[in-house]
């Protein structure tokens, strides 16, 4: 049986998990989340917690069943506590400034990027140089952190660019030609 399949999810106070049409809807103070389930994957739902099955013993359903276990863990606690990722903006000039729903990052370019914070993501701005993104989706709060810092990656030898707070760079020497 899978490790992390077979550990039950514990519910916290606020939260309620309903499997409504092969769906799991789950609730809680911060909000609904909702996923279909595939058919080699079954929920059961307790008192206080949550467990995960799986329908058969073939290779696809054992890869689903922690899979799906970790799916819904995530989704318990989006909804009562929330995920967030940090970004920091490094380099003379760099910096990012909202305006509403957008973020205007000044990133080394010829003309600003104007990035589209999509519903359900809350960016805020610590800082000048330093963008929190917050979300009860786990899956979305990371790929728009990952999108963000597309916009302009680290790069080794100056260390400018968008990088995770607790994302390590190493740089690298430059060329040290001898000029004659």
């Amino acid at each position: 049986m899978s490790r992390v399949g077979k550990q039950p999810i514990a519910l916290p106070k606020g939260v309620s998990v309903a499997v409504k049409d092969n769906d799991v809807v789950v609730k809680g103070p911060k909000g609904e989340l909702k996923r279909s389930l595939l058919p080699q994957v079954t929920v059961e739902i307790g008192d206080s917690e949550v467990l995960v099955g799986r329908t058969s013993e073939d290779r696809k359903a054992r890869g689903f069943h922690g899979l799906y276990r970790q799916l819904v863990n995530n989704m318990v606690l989006g909804v009562s506590e929330g995920f967030k990722k940090s970004l920091l903006i490094n380099g003379v000039g760099y910096r990012a400034e909202m305006k509403g729903k957008s973020m205007m990052l000044n990133l080394g370019y010829s003309n600003p990027i104007e990035f589209m914070i999509p519903e359900g993501i809350d960016a805020e701005l610590e800082s000048p140089t330093k963008v929190t993104v917050k979300g009860i989706d786990k899956e979305l709060v990371g790929k728009i952190a990952a999108e963000i810092r597309g916009l302009r990656p680290p790069e080794p030898y100056k260390g400018k660019g968008i990088r995770y707070e607790n994302e390590y760079v190493r740089s690298k020497v430059g060329k040290s030609g001898i000029k004659k």
